[in-house]
C-alpha cells in the first residue's frame, strides 16, 4: 500500500497549504480582486484533496497492486508540482498584499501581474497531471476541477495584457518618461491546444519541468525544500490519520539560488545587462512580453543578451548533489533502477560506453566517425542506453560535434541527440549543454537528413514548455519556416510539427509571422498534391487567435482558399477550415462580409448537417454571425 500512504501524506500536506492560503490575509490595494479570485479558486481544491486523502487512507486494492511503484512515482510527481504551484501562490499573495499603488513604480506592478500569470498557469498545469482514475475521484469533483481549470486558463490569458485600468491608474501619476515602457503587452504564456493537434501525430502534453517542492519559510529571505517523509513516518501517518500529520523536514535553499521572478531553484541561470541573474526561461518570457527593464532593479536593459552564469550553475549543482536533490536517471553506483523498483548491474555496459564516449574526442577522424555512429545506434535501441550515454557525459561532447565540418559526424551527432532527448530527463541536460544554437546551425546549413533530424530534435525538446521560450528566441523559427518551404517531404513534416508545438507559446506566434510562415502555409494549402493540407490547417488554427497572425492570414488572401476547402476538402480539412474562419470573423464585420460575398453560407449549412461534431459547432456559430450581419 505504498502508493496510498505516500498520497495520504501528500494530500494532507497539500490540504494544509490550501487552508493556509484560504485563511490568510488578503490584499486591500490594487491587487485585491486578483488575490480574492486566486484564493477563491484555490479553495475549490479542498474537495479534490480530501477525496484523495480519504482514498489513500482506506485499504483499496488499487493501492496494494503490483503497480504500486509506478503509482507512487506518479503520486510524487503530481503532488510535488501542485505543492510548488500552491507555495508560489502563497508567496505571491504575500507580495501582492505588501504592494501599495500610491508609492509603487510601473515595474513593480508589472512584475506582480506577471507573477499572477505564471502562478495561474502553474496551478492549471499541475491540476491536469492528477490521475483521477487512480484515486477514484467522484464525477462531481471532477466537474468542479474542470471548471477551476477553465477559470485558471482564462485568468492566464487575461494576465496576458497589462493594459488594465488598475495598472494604468497606478502609474498615471508617474512622469511621461517613466510611463512609456508600460505600453507593452504581456502575451498569454500558453494558448489552449486546438482539437486538431492530433493531426500532427504528437501529443503536446509530455512535459518535463525541473521543479522542486519549495516551502515558504517564516523568514522572508529564505525558502525551504520539503523532503519526503521516511517509510516509518508514512506508517505512522496512515495509522494516526491526517489530523496528526507531521510537518515534513525542510532544507533551506540559499536565497541566491532562487530566481527573483519565479522564486524557484534555478537550473539554467543567466545574467542580464544589469548584472542580475535569473532563470533563463522566466527572463526570456519577460523580454518576449515587450519588457525592456530589469525586473529586480527596474533599470533599463542596455541590451537583451542573456549570458550563462556557469559559476552559479556549478555551485547550485554541487549543492543539489550534496543534499541528494534530483537524481532523475535512477543510476547509482553502477546499478540502474528499473520501473518495477529493482536494480540491475550495468557497470560493464557503462565501462564500454565510457570508452566509446572518450573516442568522440579522438584526434583520428575515422575513430570519431565510428564512435558517433555507434552512439547513434545505441541511443536508438533502449531507454537504458539513453540513460547510460547521458550519465557518462556524452551530451556536451555530442553538442560540440554539431559544429564540425564533417557532414557524416554532424549527421550522426544531431541524430544521437534526437534519440537521447526521447528520455524526458535528458531534455534538461541537452538544454543545459547549450545545444539549441548548434542545432539551429545544423537546421540552417546541414545535409537534408541532418536538417530533418535537427527539426525533430527541436520538436522533442519543445515538449517542455520552458524550452519553447528558449528555442523560439534562438532563431530556430525562421530556419524551420525555410525547411517547411524548401525541405524534403519528411523535412517539411518535421518542420511543421516543430512549428506547431513552438507556436503554442504566444510569444512565438509573432516570430513565425515575421519569418513568413503564412506564405508557406498558403502554398501548402494550394499545392495540387494535397500532401500537407492537414498540417497547414492545423498550424493556421493555432495562429488564427493571434491579432498579427489574423491580419497576415487575411492579407495573404487565404479566406477564399478556406472557403473552397469547406466545399471540397476532406472532413477533417472542412472542420479546421471552419474553425479558422470563425477565428477570423469573430468581432470582424469586414471579414464576415467577405465570406458572405464568397458564398460561404451554402457549404457551412451543409457542414451543419454532415460534418464532424466540432465542424457542426463551428459552422453553426459562423452561420449565426452571418445572420446577425444581415439583420444590421
Amino acid at each position: 500500500m505504498a502508493a496510498g500512504v505516500v498520497s495520504d501524506a501528500s494530500a494532507a500536506f497539500l490540504l494544509s497549504l490550501v487552508h493556509d492560503i484560504v485563511l490568510g490575509d488578503l490584499a486591500a490595494g490594487m491587487f485585491k480582486k486578483d488575490c480574492t479570485d486566486l484564493v477563491r479558486r484555490i479553495a475549490l481544491f479542498t474537495h479534490l484533496l480530501e477525496e484523495i486523502r480519504d482514498f489513500a487512507a482506506s485499504d483499496h486494492p488499487h493501492a496494494s497492486s503490483s503497480s504500486s511503484s509506478s503509482s507512487s512515482s506518479s503520486s510524487s510527481s503530481w503532488s510535488a508540482d501542485l505543492a510548488v504551484a500552491l507555495q508560489a501562490a502563497k508567496r505571491l499573495l504575500s507580495a501582492a498584499s505588501a504592494h501599495h499603488s500610491a508609492n509603487s513604480s510601473d515595474g513593480a506592478a508589472k512584475r506582480i501581474s506577471f507573477q499572477f500569470q505564471c502562478v495561474t498557469w502553474k496551478l492549471e498545469k499541475s491540476l491536469a497531471k492528477i490521475p483521477f482514475d487512480q484515486f477514484q475521484i467522484s464525477e462531481e469533483v471532477q466537474e468542479q476541477v474542470a471548471l477551476v481549470r477553465a477559470q485558471l486558463r482564462r485568468a492566464t490569458e487575461r494576465y496576458g495584457s497589462l493594459n488594465s485600468r488598475k495598472v494604468s491608474n497606478a502609474i498615471s501619476q508617474l512622469p511621461e518618461k517613466e510611463r512609456s515602457n508600460t505600453n507593452h503587452e504581456i502575451s498569454a504564456k500558453l494558448d489552449s491546444i486546438p482539437e486538431s493537434c492530433t493531426t500532427l501525430g504528437h501529443a503536446a502534453d509530455k512535459e518535463t519541468k525541473i521543479l522542486e517542492r519549495v516551502n515558504s519559510s517564516s523568514i522572508p529571505s529564505e525558502v525551504c525544500l520539503s523532503n519526503e517523509v521516511d517509510s516509518k513516518g508514512q506508517e505512522n501517518l496512515a495509522a494516526k490519520g491526517a489530523e496528526q500529520t507531521k510537518k515534513p523536514n525542510t532544507l533551506v535553499i540559499p536565497v541566491d539560488f532562487l530566481c527573483p521572478i519565479s522564486l524557484e531553484l534555478m537550473r539554467d541561470p543567466v545574467i542580464v545587462a544589469t548584472g542580475q541573474t535569473y532563470e533563463r526561461s522566466y527572463i526570456q518570457r519577460w523580454i518576449d512580453c515587450g519588457n525592456v527593464t530589469c525586473p529586480k532593479t527596474q533599470q533599463k536593459l542596455e541590451n537583451l543578451t542573456l549570458t550563462p552564469n556557469y559559476v552559479l550553475r556549478s555551485v547550485i549543482n554541487q549543492w543539489c548533489a550534496k543534499h541528494n536533490i534530483e537524481q532523475p536517471s535512477g543510476l547509482a553506483n553502477g546499478r540502474l533502477k528499473k520501473s518495477n523498483g529493482s536494480f540491475c548491474d550495468i557497470s560493464g555496459d557503462m565501462a564500454a560506453i565510457q570508452e566509446l564516449v572518450s573516442k568522440l574526442s579522438s584526434r583520428c577522424l575515422e575513430e570519431r566517425r565510428a564512435a558517433v555512429a555507434e552512439i547513434r545506434s545505441l541511443s536508438k535501441r533502449s531507454t537504458d542506453n539513453r540513460i547510460l550515454i547521458a550519465d557518462t557525459g556524452a551530451i556536451p561532447v555530442l553538442v560540440n560535434l554539431l559544429t564540425t565540418d564533417d557532414a557524416s559526424i554532424q549527421e550522426h551527432a544531431v541524430t544521437s541527440i534526437l534519440n537521447l532527448s526521447i528520455f524526458e530527463n535528458n531534455k534538461s541536460l541537452i538544454m543545459l549543454a547549450g545545444a539549441v544554437p548548434s542545432i539551429v546551425q545544423v537546421l540552417r546549413a546541414g545535409s537534408m537528413e541532418a536538417r530533418e533530424n535537427a527539426a525533430a530534435t527541436l520538436f522533442s525538446l519543445s515538449l517542455a514548455d520552458e524550452n519553447k521560450i528558449i528555442i523560439g528566441s534562438s532563431g530556430a523559427i525562421p530556419a524551420l519556416v525555410d525547411l517547411l518551404q524548401n525541405g524534403s517531404n519528411r523535412g517539411k513534416k518535421d518542420a511543421a510539427t516543430a512549428l506547431f508545438n513552438l507556436c503554442i507559446y504566444q510569444g512565438n506566434k509573432g516570430r513565425a509571422i515575421r519569418a513568413g510562415i503564412i506564405t508557406a502555409l498558403l502554398k501548402m494549402l494550394t499545392d495540387s498534391r494535397n500532401c500537407m493540407v492537414d498540417e497547414a490547417l492545423t498550424i493556421l488554427s493555432i495562429l488564427a487567435s493571434n491579432h498579427d497572425a489574423k491580419a497576415a492570414i487575411v492579407k495573404a488572401s487565404t479566406i477564399p482558399v478556406l472557403i473552397d476547402l469547406l466545399r471540397t476538402g476532406l472532413p477533417r480539412n472542412k472542420e479546421n477550415a471552419a474553425a479558422i474562419l470563425l477565428c477570423l470573423c469573430k468581432r470582424d464585420a469586414e471579414n464576415l462580409a467577405c465570406i458572405s460575398r464568397l458564398g460561404a453560407a451554402i457549404p457551412l449549412t451543409e457542414l451543419t448537417k454532415s460534418g464532424t461534431e466540432r465542424a457542426k459547432r463551428k459552422a453553426t456559430s459562423l452561420l449565426e454571425h452571418l445572420r446577425k450581419l444581415q439583420q444590421l
